[in-house]
């Protein structure tokens, strides 16, 4: 009798993997042709263009999100207001003064203090590299304008943003700790144009503040150039400002279980932006694509057993809210969570939580995944994206699609991240892939956090 059990339940657990597997391939196919996340993509950065945190477009989007998420089907929509103080770009400038005169493209970093309203002028010290500055001994910059002109390699995989990412975030504070009156860093960038792209930079309490900026790529190697043959000096001109008491919200709609409700996936992207473009891969394509992919799971004649919730989160560029979101959702039965925050351009491979590879689940998602030309890393998931950040220091376990970045540092935070560098085709790729794997984990009984301990 009890091999009979075990035969039926082996044979009805092989029927309902069969199951899962022929669903979440229809998911796949009907998701390559499905508009849903153009038309979002199309919509966000045409009708509210860019999303600062604390600006008028930014509460528009709010709005958005809520009418999209609803027009759509999704259920239990919720907007949780969080305080978040916003820094507002002014007017800024640069220029060369001497030898000659010459405008400078810049743009501000986050977070940096405005300049004396009579501008800042000064002569440069130019750095090829980062570690260059940091060997520049105490007081070596006292009068100056510090300059990092230390170029980004093109990587697939984002890694060269990852290794030259200190020179923006922390340069002007490790500039201001050896003197100099203000900072200018090459553009994070691995194109040529001409256009800034700004992001921001991190000001400890107790460090001394200068204002920074990015440089346009061919601006930088101009300024080197020129400080080879000798003394050069720039005016540096920019009138930020910060809302102390602003605030942000971190918008959510669910696709409710059918068995298991209680249990959550979280998938979505971040809606606010910066301020040059309307950020059409930095995170209109992430919010596109994992609301797409929620979407096609919600038209099933069945839905999954779990509660699949897109979140769109309201403050990732400059922070906070992932620390928001991880408060408030703390006591919440999270399976797992991941977000699309790497553009629209397509998938190449998945990484999964610890220990679950080999899970029968997560080897139909394989199979499932293959047509896509998408492989399981054998290497498990470090990070969930930014906003997931919070769930994950809390136990949450969260999976990452690795997608193809090799032009992604040509347009991030620039005035060149535009609608008509997202790719439909690539676009759709995506979304095939987060929404049949969304639906094979919300489907099943997969307990990552269970997989994980017994993996170590």
């Amino acid at each position: 009798m009890k091999a009979l059990i075990l035969a039926l339940t082996l044979a009805l657990t092989g029927t309902a993997h069969a199951q899962d597997a022929a669903t979440a391939a229809a998911l796949r196919d009907r998701a390559l042709t499905d508009p849903t996340a153009w038309q979002l993509v199309e919509s966000l950065t045409t009708d509210i263009g860019p999303r600062p945190v604390g600006s008028p477009q930014m509460a528009r989007a709010r709005d958005w999100a809520v009418a999209r998420l609803t027009a759509l089907g999704f259920q239990n929509i919720k907007v949780e207001e969080f305080a978040k103080p916003s820094w507002h770009r002014g007017p800024e400038s640069a220029r060369i003064v001497a030898p000659y005169p010459m405008k400078l493209n810049i743009l501000g970093l986050g977070r940096s203090p405005a300049t004396p309203a009579e501008g800042i002028e000064a002569e440069v010290a130019v750095f090829r590299t980062y570690a260059d500055l940091l060997a520049a001994p105490q007081g070596s910059l006292a009068g100056k304008i510090a300059v990092v002109n230390q170029s980004m390699a093109r990587t697939q995989d984002g890694s060269g943003y990852g290794a030259i990412n200190p020179a923006r975030t922390a340069g002007p504070v490790e500039a201001a700790k050896r003197g100099a009156l203000a900072y200018l860093v090459r553009s994070l960038s691995t194109g040529d144009s001409n256009q800034p792209h700004t992001g921001a930079a991190t000001y400890p309490a107790d460090a001394p503040h200068i204002p920074a900026a990015a440089l346009g790529v061919p601006d930088a190697d101009h300024l080197e150039r020129l400080a080879a043959r000798g003394r050069v000096r720039v005016r540096l001109h920019m009138a930020p400002t910060v809302d102390a008491n602003s605030v942000a919200w971190n918008i959510s709609g669910e696709v409710i279980g059918s068995e298991r409700p209680q249990e959550i996936v979280v998938i979505g992207g971040h809606l606010d932006s910066w301020d040059p473009s309307p950020g059409a891969h930095d995170d209109a394509a992430g919010i596109a694509i994992t609301t797409a992919a929620a979407r096609l799971i919600a038209g099933l004649p069945r839905r999954p057993r779990r509660t699949v919730r897109v979140v769109m989160w309201g403050s990732e560029e400059t922070g906070g809210s992932e620390t928001a979101y991880a408060a408030a959702h703390k006591d919440e039965a999270i399976v797992v969570a991941s977000e699309a925050d790497f553009g629209g351009d397509r998938a190449w491979a998945l990484r999964l939580p610890p220990g679950s590879r080999e899970h029968p689940v997560m080897a139909t998602a394989a199979n499932v995944l293959a047509p896509l030309r998408i492989f399981v890393d054998t290497l498990p998931a470090t990070s969930g994206g930014a906003d997931v950040a919070g769930l994950k220091a809390a136990g949450v376990p969260v999976f990452n699609f690795r997608q193809d970045g090799s032009r992604y540092f040509d347009l991030h935070h620039s005035a060149d991240d535009t609608l008509d560098k997202i790719d439909r085709a690539q676009l759709n790729q995506n979304v095939a892939a987060w929404a049949s794997l969304v639906y094979l984990i919300a489907d099943s009984d997969i307990d990552f956090r269970a997989l994980g301990a017994a993996a170590k």
